[in-house]
């Protein structure tokens, strides 16, 4: 008897959600014991009468699933999840390394912003210090200061972050 070897590995993809949904698509995708990520930073909320730190969905309406091929059309079939993210025609996975950098990034105290504009690629740099060492990125012009952006080509987005000249370095 031989065995066939599966060729369905499991990969993150990126998934997008119904609109505010994110928090319940994720808590409905552990309870079917699917392996996700949302990526949450707090924020100051203000109202009228009081303000609130909230844990908040670091990109608006996505979250990242580590599934196989075979299990996904049990995630499509979850409580607020609206599709895959397609890219070229295909279904889109990202690398593991870039899960990894997300949550570097969102665990560090560094100050930082996503934008959903297209910039244009760079000189590729690597951080040579600080909590964020070792992470790759592309060095961008952005409100005229030189600042280092992680390109996510695969959600369609980037990350601004402020990072001192002295603590990178050309790769």
């Amino acid at each position: 008897m031989t065995l066939a070897l599966s060729t369905d590995a499991a990969k993150w993809y990126p998934v997008y959600t119904h609109a505010r949904a994110e928090k319940k698509a994720y808590q409905a995708l552990l309870k079917k014991g699917i392996s996700s990520y949302l990526p949450l930073r707090k924020t100051l909320k203000q109202w009228s009468d009081r303000k609130k730190w909230i844990d908040e969905p670091f990109l608006k309406s996505y979250l990242f699933v580590h599934v196989t091929q075979s299990e996904m059309a049990e995630v499509l079939m979850t409580k607020g999840i609206a599709r895959f993210i397609y890219f070229s025609g295909q279904i889109t996975s990202m690398p593991d390394r870039q899960i990894d950098d997300l949550k570097l990034l969102l665990a560090s105290a560094v100050d930082i912003e996503i934008t959903e504009e297209n910039l244009l690629p760079g000189e590729k740099v690597k951080i040579k210090a600080g909590p964020l060492k070792d992470m790759e990125g592309e060095i961008v012009e952005y409100r005229t200061q030189k600042q280092l952006a992680l390109r996510f080509d695969s959600i369609g987005c980037s990350i601004i972050i402020h990072v001192a000249a002295s603590l990178i370095e050309r790769i």
